[in-house]
């Protein structure tokens, strides 16, 4: 086994990162692999100094790649080093102490209520057939309760304590947590359960299903979550993190405890939390120079 194979081992069964992280750490790796047989003539882990990865930073900039990218795929090849490190394979990390490039912090996209309450309340933007009333809950689960695309997708009926609205998700590093959910979800989890059980005629594990009686997967979702935003907003990206940055706003907006906040959406350290702050500040701001006789 390559030291690459057991470094991607390493995440997926120790680390038990997301299969999305572990692709892209895989695919890193491999592009700093190809970059290096070119330079050197050939990819030993060993034989890697500062500067034989500080030429792919300068590769990829040449590239024209975005810093964020750019970041990443350094970071990645740093993980690789101190895993190595770790190992007793290599003393240094040649990929440490390196200047990269400024990352524009970018805030989060997110809907606003009103849309959102359209979308949701509205009787046409989903049909009444099975697919339908699981997409609307699939967007209202979302909306409701801020948990990731894996998250929603591993639930299981047995996860949701209807009677006080909770909802059991296990997340990052397995880590469990319960999250109250809105009690409307409750009507629409019964018509969703009536209609999947006519569709598919049998029991399953999960939760949300296919018309075919399996697991919903990630493209999917997706597609339900893209199309259901399209109807209500312009933002470029519409995805499942976006009704989760939606969520974190909302609740801060209407006045909820940044620790609290955290604790919800299932965040290590508030540092990942705070960069919600920055668009509640801004409504603040407008609230500010709307209200103050010198606030303009």
């Amino acid at each position: 086994m390559s030291y690459q194979e057991s470094f991607i081992n390493y995440l997926k069964y120790e680390k038990r990162y997301s299969s999305h992280t572990v692709v892209a750490y895989k695919n890193d790796l491999d592009q700093f692999a190809d970059y290096c047989a070119v330079v050197v003539g050939e990819f030993h882990v060993k034989e890697v100094i500062n500067d034989t990865v500080r030429g792919w930073l300068l590769h990829l900039m040449e590239q024209g790649l975005t810093p964020r990218s750019i970041h990443r795929k350094i970071t990645s090849v740093k993980s690789f080093y101190n895993y190595l490190m770790k190992e007793g394979v290599v003393e240094k990390n040649p990929a440490a102490n390196l200047t990269l490039p400024k990352v524009r912090k970018k805030l989060p996209g997110f809907v606003d209520e009103q849309s959102l309450a359209h979308l949701l309340d509205d009787g046409e933007n989903f049909t009444t057939d099975f697919s339908g009333i699981r997409d609307k809950l699939i967007i209202s689960l979302f909306y409701g309760t801020g948990i990731r695309l894996s998250e929603l997708i591993n639930l299981k009926e047995g996860d949701i304590d209807k009677r006080a609205k909770l909802i059991r998700v296990l997340g990052k590093r397995k880590k469990e947590r319960i999250i109250p959910y809105p009690a409307e979800i409750n009507n629409l989890l019964e018509s969703y359960v009536v209609e999947r059980n006519k569709e598919i005629g049998h029991k399953t594990e999960f939760l949300l299903v296919t018309n075919k009686g399996k697991q919903v997967y990630e493209k999917l979702v997706y597609r339900v979550v893209k199309k259901s935003l399209a109807r209500i907003t312009s933002l470029e990206k519409k995805s499942p993190h976006v009704l989760r940055h939606t969520y974190a706003t909302h609740l801060l907006n209407k006045g909820a405890d940044l620790n609290a906040v955290k604790e919800l959406l299932g965040h290590a350290n508030l540092a990942a939390t705070q960069v919600y702050t920055h668009t509640t500040f801004e409504k603040l701001r407008d609230s500010y120079k709307q209200a103050h006789p010198r606030g303009g």
